[in-house]
């Protein structure tokens, strides 16, 4: 029997893009998959894995997924009772978070511990070369443009299901200006961008990217892969 592959559409993600990238994986690799969207909650109830991408801010991503009637308790319910897999992406990743404060403080689905806030846009590096320089010395304003955009290649990577051959040779495409703060066991792999953020977050199973598998090409499929293999 062919398992089903539920992309989760509540007006906010790369809908369409997330949806062939998957059918592309799993033609590719011969999946016994069927790939569908839906803003229907009761299709959940047909899901093996489930998936939320998310563009755009924190509040109004979460305000779009709560809207659709009974969506927030279905996803739970597959997730934490049924142990359904689980992949957000970008916003779809953060909103696993309890709290996210893009342009206000909005609870987030909650389903690992932690808080979406906005990356710090003065480096480390400039931080520290502050305190090595001498008062006869002015410091260029070192700061991040926002949002952290474009290739970028993972660090301080776990060994994990979703990571399964991947070094920090790989890169994936980035588009954001808010990262999850969370306990680091939940954090799978990092990103630099001034300092280490978080750019993959597993518990049990659950799994979330910051990055776009979508528009990763080659290593997002590998991650798709693996998010469907092994998990």
């Amino acid at each position: 029997m062919m398992k089903n592959i539920v992309i989760i559409n509540y007006g906010s993600g790369n809908i369409h893009s997330a949806k062939k990238a998957f059918e592309k994986v799993v033609a590719d690799n011969n999946l016994n998959l069927n790939v569908t969207v839906t803003d229907d909650a009761k299709e959940l109830e047909k899901a093996a894995y489930i998936i939320v991408p998310g563009v755009g801010s924190f509040g109004d991503c979460v305000a779009g997924i709560k809207k659709i009637p009974k969506m927030v308790d279905a996803i739970k319910d597959q997730v934490l009772n049924n142990k359904n897999p689980f992949l957000g992406i970008c916003v779809g990743m953060q909103m696993l978070a309890q709290y996210g404060y893009e342009h206000g403080k909005f609870e987030g689905l909650g389903l690992i511990e932690g808080e979406v806030a906005q990356i710090e846009i003065r480096s480390q590096e400039a931080e520290i070369s502050k305190k090595t320089l001498t008062t006869n010395y002015q410091l260029p304003t070192t700061c991040l443009k926002l949002p952290h955009m474009g290739w970028n290649n993972l660090v301080e990577i776990k060994k994990n299901k979703i990571t399964e051959g991947f070094t920090e040779k790989d890169d994936f495409y980035f588009v954001h200006s808010y990262h999850f703060i969370t306990d680091d066991r939940n954090v799978t792999a990092k990103v630099n961008y001034g300092s280490n953020i978080t750019a993959i977050v597993n518990k049990d199973n659950i799994w979330g990217v910051q990055f776009h598998p979508e528009k990763s090409q080659k290593t997002g499929q590998k991650i798709i892969k693996n998010f469907l293999n092994n998990s």
